[in-house]
């Protein structure tokens, strides 16, 4: 076994499982790539404290996306086969045969209630998602 072959396995085992709660992600609320929290005032009203922020522009209310990382590995654990998007392996050998693209992840999720619809416009997310897509599948192609 090549040594990158046995670097890359432990890497992806521990993605695994550190990233195991992913498909129980709530639906989208703010949207922000990096961390956001609720806390409330004296009269128990929110209170929305942002940092590392990517708001995107909208015409209503701010929307939270689940991390282009972790919608990847949502996808590989099979959070979105209901959606028609395999898991493991593969998900992997449909990446690489170009039979399955970011765009399908990203659209999958937004029927399964993990990303709004207007994720789809967000070009900077898409290009995220395809980059943690193909590193993904890059990874077990050596």
């Amino acid at each position: 076994m090549k040594l990158a072959t046995l670097i890359n396995s432990g890497v992806l085992i521990a993605s695994v499982a550190l990233t195991s709660g992913i498909a129980n992600a709530q639906p989208a609320t703010n949207n922000n790539y990096g961390s956001a929290s609720v806390t409330t005032d004296a009269k128990n009203k929110p209170i929305k404290v942002t940092v590392n922020s990517n708001t995107l522009l909208s015409n209503s209310t701010t929307t939270s996306y689940l991390q282009p990382f972790n919608l990847v590995s949502l996808a590989y654990q099979g959070g979105l086969e209901q959606q028609g998007i395999p898991s493991a392996g593969t998900l992997i050998f449909e990446r690489q045969n170009r039979s399955i693209i970011a765009e399908d992840l990203v659209k999958a999720a937004v029927r399964a209630n993990k990303l709004p619809p207007q994720v789809l416009n967000d070009q900077n997310y898409l290009s995220a998602v395809k980059s943690e897509f193909t590193s993904l599948s890059r990874d077990f192609s050596n």
